[in-house]
């Protein structure tokens, strides 16, 4: 079977999603998943976020070095989440178990890019002029 997925947005979406649960066979042996969450991130959200993360990298000195928008984004996911390091295969660092930011619910990706926002704003970050143009369209969504 293939997948289907349904953004309620109206009534009207709904009951096609109630005719389309009521359509399927059911089987004990192999029953079949719905699942109701809140959508993951959107294409807006990502673009904002690298968008910040970039700022972030070029401009803030972290512990005496520059680190990388990718190693941006692991640590403020970490700090977002309390995520744990442990030790790596060879003992001689540490890695971030996290969650990924693809894997994020929308509101758990605007907790992260008001994160990044607020890190910015205490640490002199001039965020490029359209930045803050797409956050504030982003807020009111």
């Amino acid at each position: 079977m293939e997948k289907q997925t349904y953004l309620l947005r109206d009534s009207n979406i709904r009951q096609n999603c109630i005719e389309a649960i009521q359509q399927l066979q059911t089987d004990s042996n192999a029953p079949l998943v719905v699942t109701i969450s809140e959508r993951t991130r959107s294409l807006e959200q990502n673009a904002l976020l690298w968008a910040c993360l970039n700022d972030v990298s070029q401009q803030v000195i972290w512990h005496g070095r520059r680190l990388a928008p990718e190693s941006w984004k692991h640590l403020f996911s970490a700090s977002l989440n309390g995520q744990e390091a442990v030790p790596n295969l060879s003992g001689d660092g540490f890695v971030v178990l996290g969650k990924s930011t693809s894997k994020m619910r929308v509101s758990e990706m605007r907790d992260l890019i008001e994160l990044i926002l607020a890190f910015g704003a205490e640490h002199g970050v001039r965020w490029k002029s359209d930045t803050w143009r797409e956050y504030e369209q982003f807020q009111t969504r």
